[in-house]
């Protein structure tokens, strides 16, 4: 069933390679953008991905725009947000709050491996759908719930919102320049960072039932996300007490580290150790600066950070982007242009890592995606199915996967459960 599936979902031509999820099947009750990128990375590596939308409308993200798509006909539906986050998936629309939707899911339920939510914390649960009830239909089910806070601790029954939580568990505070105010990062990161985690987190799931038999409950959370993520900045404050502040792009233990500017623009350069900076002054023709004692070692660099970055400004300068993008070339010192959306998408390495992919939209034709990041030397991740149409699938994943007939499948639109 999966294969006939999979086939369907690519058009039903020449099958891609199986990925190291083939045979996997995942139901997901997500929306928005955490939930639906570990679903979406899940169906990358080969899982069979069945998008259960709310009849009305579906995932919220679909009228997110603009941008839209322009469709073939010169209209516009999908939203280049739901786009981003929805591939290799398949749409089915269901009434959850129907009983005859709820048997629905608890039907597909025993035919699945992975169950994906991100509703508040007991909300699934009033309606049957909760991990209790579902582990009862099929022990060996994963159940990934993804929230703002986590199942348990005063705060579980609160929304969560990427924005919100980047100001809440301290990224915020650490982002913008020294003497301005916080600002968000440019991207949602604290929701693709959960997203991230909860797909590890379902993957290690899935091991530990190879092992035990049993599948189990992941409670992954963006705040959580958020904390763990702090890295360095978190073991500073845990391990010393030393509280963050905005830099900017500075560093607060490297320096040079930053963006600086020249004559036209900006440049990010890094000397992460004494002979990258060593070799940056001969690059600059700075030379003493390398074997002046205020200088001469990180430690001392980080002391007289000011002074330093405005003579190497003051050189910067001097010349524009473009010489020093030159000079720097393959001399070992870290460094890069800050490019636009447009140049990242047209900068050479990432062209050739197939960064970028065409796949056929069933209304809006040919639309460019973001490629798959990992890359595996045997089972392929692959793009197979383009972000589907709102209940798309609904009548073939019903007959496919529960053999449903076409007169249950009647039956279940004229009582308004899909």
């Amino acid at each position: 069933m999966i294969e006939s599936l999979d086939k369907e979902l690519d058009g039903g031509g020449d099958e891609p390679e199986p990925g190291p999820l083939h045979g996997i099947r995942v139901l997901d009750l997500t929306r928005v953008l955490a939930g639906p990128y570990s679903t979406q990375l899940l169906g990358d590596l080969g899982a069979e991905v069945i998008k259960v939308e709310n009849p009305k409308g579906g995932d919220d993200t679909r009228a997110w725009g603009p941008p839209f798509a322009t469709n073939l006909d010169g209209s516009t539906t999908e939203s280049a947000y739901f786009l981003s986050v929805n591939r290799n998936k398949k749409s089915i629309t269901v009434n959850i709050r129907s009983e005859a939707g709820k048997r629905l899911i608890h039907e597909l339920v025993k035919e699945v491996d992975v169950f994906v939510e991100n509703y508040i914390p007991g909300k699934l649960a009033k309606m049957g759908l909760g991990y209790k009830a579902l582990r009862a239909i099929n022990p060996r089910l994963v159940y990934a719930s993804i929230t703002g806070y986590g199942q348990t601790g005063p705060y579980a029954g609160r929304p969560g919102y990427d924005v919100m939580i980047e100001a809440e568990a301290g990224l915020m505070y650490i982002t913008g320049e020294e003497h301005g105010p916080p600002v968000k990062v440019g991207v949602a990161v604290t929701d693709l960072t959960t997203g991230l985690y909860a797909h590890a987190g379902i993957l290690a799931a899935l091991f530990a039932r190879n092992r035990t038999g049993r599948g189990q409950h992941v409670d992954c959370s963006l705040l959580e996300s958020q904390v763990a993520t702090l890295a360095n900045i978190g073991s500073s404050y845990l391990i010393a007490g030393q509280e963050a502040k905005r830099m900017g792009t500075a560093h607060p233990s490297i320096v040079p580290y930053q963006v600086i500017q020249t004559r036209d623009s900006h440049i990010m350069i890094g000397a992460g150790n004494d002979g990258q900076f060593s070799t940056l002054c001969k690059v600059m023709q700075l030379d003493s600066l390398a074997h002046n004692p205020l200088y001469k070692t990180n430690r001392d660099r980080v002391a007289n950070r000011d002074e330093l970055i405005r003579i190497l400004t003051n050189r910067l300068r001097s010349e524009n982007n473009a010489f020093w993008i030159r000079a720097l070339e393959g001399k070992g010192v870290p460094f890069a242009p800050i490019n636009n959306i447009g140049q990242t998408f047209k900068h050479p390495q990432v062209l050739a890592r197939d960064m970028v992919q065409e796949i056929d939209h069933p209304t809006a034709g040919k639309i460019k995606l973001t490629g798959p990041p990992v890359k595996y030397s045997d089972t392929k991740a692959s793009i197979r199915g383009p972000p589907p149409l709102l209940g798309q699938h609904t009548d073939e994943v019903l007959r496919a996967v529960l053999g449903y007939d076409e007169g249950r499948i009647q039956g279940l639109k004229e009582a308004k459960a899909i």
